[in-house]
């Protein structure tokens, strides 16, 4: 197994190939010289690519990182704008990485940065050549940390903070409040800083970009695990809700039953009413809700969905917005929403309107 910096150092040789790479298939340009580890003025470069561009010289000045979050794209901007005041007007600066997000490679566009990372995602602009690819895929490691990132544990992290984001949390006060320990606070924070969707303050923790991170979680959703049970009542409209208010009332100590998903949505941001009712428990609740609703086997077709949920975490973020009405958390109850289709979809786009709408 290499240690980290043997593992950067072979990062940078695949770095310096996939540089030459992508230089070669513009003809106009020739490639001179690339080394690697060069000394400047008490300064290593990463990577000194030389070239020529229809005899002009120009030097492209890489800095090399195997995190491509958009703060670790910040911090190699920086080094470049150093190693650029000390090196001349005819260099380059370029940031290479294993991986370039969407955003990252807007920071770079920004600062006016070239990028390339091994995906193949790539920008260079400089004396009339214009390089610029783009690639959909993500690397299997990126999905991996973000799927890790939005895994229960996590997500209970991620539902405190979103509560309200411009409160900082200290570690200790952050753990307890999500009932997770401190080494799953300081997973979910690493993710956060490097994706810039939190920032760290004297007072803690904070999210910075709420919009971005609740997109990221969105997109990478996956609704708790849990058994579908499916149901058929004969009770509608008021005797319902009363009688779903004897069990629901329970969830806020940590069980029984809450209103989910478009149930939830109707309670919150009412947008549109489906033909079936929609809701997550744990067993006792279950039990709870077939005695108070009558419930029946679906013979007739199916109106009530019950989710008996593996992981206890949504409980510890409901909402009452009705005396005796638990539902979801506006949060939870967007991102089953946005998972349940079309219909779904506008009902979280309404929600999220309505609900989630965070100053800057």
């Amino acid at each position: 197994m290499l240690k980290p910096g043997e593992s950067l150092k072979a990062f940078e040789l695949l770095a310096a190939e996939a540089l030459r790479e992508l230089l070669r298939q513009v003809p106009v340009i020739e490639v001179t010289e690339v080394e690697l580890g060069v000394q400047r003025e008490q300064r290593e470069l990463d990577i000194l690519a030389h070239v020529t561009v229809a005899g002009r010289r120009h030097a492209l000045v890489c800095e090399v990182k195997a995190n491509g979050q958009p703060r670790h794209v910040r911090m190699a901007v920086l080094q470049l704008r150093n190693y650029l005041a000390h090196y001349g007007a005819d260099a380059i600066p370029v940031f290479i990485a294993p991986y370039l997000s969407p955003e990252a490679q807007a920071l770079c566009r920004e600062q006016e940065v070239g990028f390339l990372d091994l995906e193949g995602n790539a920008r260079l602009v400089f004396d009339g050549v214009f390089i610029e690819r783009q690639v959909a895929s993500r690397p299997s490691v990126e999905r991996r940390e973000l799927r890790s990132l939005f895994k229960p544990k996590s997500a209970q992290v991620l539902r405190v903070l979103l509560r309200d984001p411009r409160r900082a949390w200290r570690v200790a006060d952050l753990a307890q409040a999500a009932g997770v320990s401190f080494g799953h606070i300081s997973n979910v924070r690493t993710g956060l800083l490097d994706r810039e969707w939190a920032g760290v303050n004297s007072d803690g923790l904070c999210l910075t970009d709420p919009d971005a991170l609740l997109d990221a979680w969105r997109d990478a959703y996956e609704p708790p695990a849990g058994k579908r049970l499916a149901f058929y009542t004969v009770l509608h409209g008021s005797a319902f809700e009363d009688a779903a208010r004897t069990v629901l009332g329970v969830a806020d100590k940590g069980g029984g039953a809450m209103f989910a998903s478009f149930s939830a949505a109707h309670w919150l941001a009412p947008y549109a009413r489906t033909g079936s009712q929609f809701f997550y428990a744990d067993e006792a609740g279950v039990e709870a809700l077939r005695q108070a609703l009558k419930l029946s086997s679906p013979v007739k077709g199916e109106n009530v969905v019950i989710t008996c949920l593996e992981d206890r975490g949504p409980f510890r973020d409901t909402i009452e917005p009705a005396p005796g009405i638990v539902c979801t958390s506006p949060v939870q109850t967007y991102l089953d929403l946005a998972a349940a289709g079309e219909r779904g979809r506008e009902a979280a786009d309404h929600l999220r309107r309505e609900r989630l709408i965070w100053p800057r």
